[in-house]
Formats: C-alpha cells, sequence, structure tokens
C-alpha cells in the first residue's frame, strides 16, 4: 500500500508534458521514419512518393489562397466567343484567371508548382548525390514550365512562354537559394582563440569566452598568464571572471604541458 501511494505521488510531482511539444516530438519521429524508409526505396518510388505528398501540400494551400481571390476571379467578365480578341489581349485575360482564380484553380496551380519542383529535387539529389544551386534551378525551371502550361498562362505560343516561365522561376529560385546559403552560413570561426576556446570548452567554462575576447587575452596570452601567478589572476580578474574559474584557469595553464612549451 505504502509502496502504491509513494508511485501516485511520484505521479503528480511528475509535471505533465505540454502537448504541442509532445505533438512536434512525434510528427519529427514520424517525418524521420519516412525519410529512412524513402532512402531505402528505388528512385521511381522515392520520386513518386516525394512527388504526390508535396503536391498534396501545395494543393491544400492553393484551396486556401484561392478562397481568398475568389471574389476576384467572380468579377473577372468572360468574354463571348465572338468578341474577336486578339491573341495577346486573350492571353492577358488567361493570366488574369490564372493568378485570380478560386480554390479548384488555385489548388491545380499550387499542387503542380510544388510536387514538380519536389519531385525533379529529388531525382537531381539521388542521381547527383547533393543538393546544390543548380538543381535547385533545374527543379524550378520545370515546376515553371508546367505551371504554365497546366494554368493557360501565356501568349499564343504557349512552348516559348513555359521556357520564358521555366527560365524566371529558375533565376529567383536560385537566388533564394544562394541568399539562403548566405545566412544559414556559421560564423567563421576566430583562429586567435582556438586554444583559448579549448580550453574554456574542456573546463565546463565556455561562457567565459566573451571575456577573454573583451580583455584582449588571445592564445597567444595563455603562456603570460602562468608566468606569474598574481598577475594572471589579476588578469583575469580584471575581465570579470569569477575567482573560482578564475583558479580552475591558472591550474589548467600551469599544467598544460603545450602551453609551457611555447612560453619557453
Amino acid at each position: 500500500m505504502e509502496q502504491g501511494k509513494q508511485g501516485a505521488m511520484v505521479e503528480k510531482m511528475v509535471p505533465p508534458q505540454n502537448p504541442i511539444e509532445e505533438f512536434q516530438a512525434r510528427f519529427k519521429e514520424l517525418q524521420a521514419g519516412v525519410r529512412g524508409w524513402l532512402a531505402k526505396q528505388s528512385l521511381p518510388v522515392e520520386a513518386a512518393v516525394v512527388t504526390l505528398t508535396s503536391g498534396a501540400q501545395g494543393a491544400a494551400i492553393g484551396a486556401f489562397m484561392g478562397t481568398l481571390t475568389n471574389d476576384v476571379s467572380s468579377s473577372l467578365p468572360t468574354p463571348p466567343p465572338q468578341a474577336g480578341l486578339n491573341p495577346q489581349a486573350m492571353a492577358s485575360f488567361k493570366q488574369a484567371q490564372a493568378l485570380a482564380g478560386g480554390p479548384l484553380v488555385q489548388a491545380r496551380n499550387f499542387a503542380v508548382m510544388t510536387g514538380v519542383n519536389a519531385g525533379i529535387s529529388c531525382v537531381m539529389k539521388r542521381v547527383r548525390g547533393k543538393e546544390d544551386v543548380q538543381s535547385s534551378m533545374v527543379a524550378a525551371f520545370g515546376s515553371g514550365a508546367l505551371f504554365s502550361l497546366v494554368s493557360g498562362m501565356g501568349g499564343p505560343n504557349q512552348a516559348a512562354n513555359a521556357v520564358t516561365s521555366g527560365l524566371f522561376f529558375a533565376l529567383v529560385q536560385g537566388g533564394l537559394f544562394k541568399l539562403g546559403q548566405k545566412f544559414s552560413q556559421p560564423p567563421t570561426e576566430d583562429i586567435y582563440y582556438s586554444k583559448t576556446r579549448s580550453m574554456l570548452s574542456n573546463l565546463g567554462l565556455q561562457s567565459y569566452e566573451k571575456n577573454f575576447k573583451k580583455g584582449l587575452l588571445s592564445d597567444n596570452t595563455l603562456p603570460l598568464l602562468n608566468d606569474r601567478q598574481v598577475a594572471g589572476f589579476a588578469a583575469l580578474r580584471d575581465v570579470k571572471i569569477p575567482p573560482g574559474p578564475r583558479l580552475l584557469i591558472l591550474d589548467h595553464i600551469q599544467r598544460d604541458p603545450e602551453i609551457k612549451e611555447r612560453r619557453g
């Protein structure tokens, strides 16, 4: 009975897990499992699954966007067949319909764009063994060209307009890919503090790296901190490192043979 009461008390003491965090964790596990399964499949199977799933996601987004533009598309007058519009004017009208269509039209357009883009990216990554700007631009060209054909955008020469749309999509995608790479690159490591960073990491004092940089205590100054214990202690104090970490740092410097060798 006592053990049962203790178990119940422990369960009450354990805080309930956040349902959103739990859902996110399960979704990541499911996503990792699906990716692992796809990696074991043949190229046609992987490409087909990726294209269908991405197309379904794009269709859902397009349907939602279509509800926002439904009023605009309904206000566009449909020219009668005998209106005798020139091909250029008719092409402009079709472009307006494609960009301001209802839920079904936008679902189709977004499904084509996202599905084809993801499918070609999957094939290029499997064939070339990497995902770079060239593969991204090829996928964007394919999705742009097919979107132009399916949506009915363009002038009388649909083939030329498909190529133009594909090139536009490719250029935009290539620029976004390069921009994303630029902002996602990790900051370059400061070579003047590599030994200092390693020492602080070994001591569990990584948070004091900024103090070393603020006081310009680089790798070249580490042997000097051990030259005179009092001077080293004062130097670390001046950069606002507490007494406990100071003692650990000075002791490490005194025992490190590599630092002693550099001083000699």
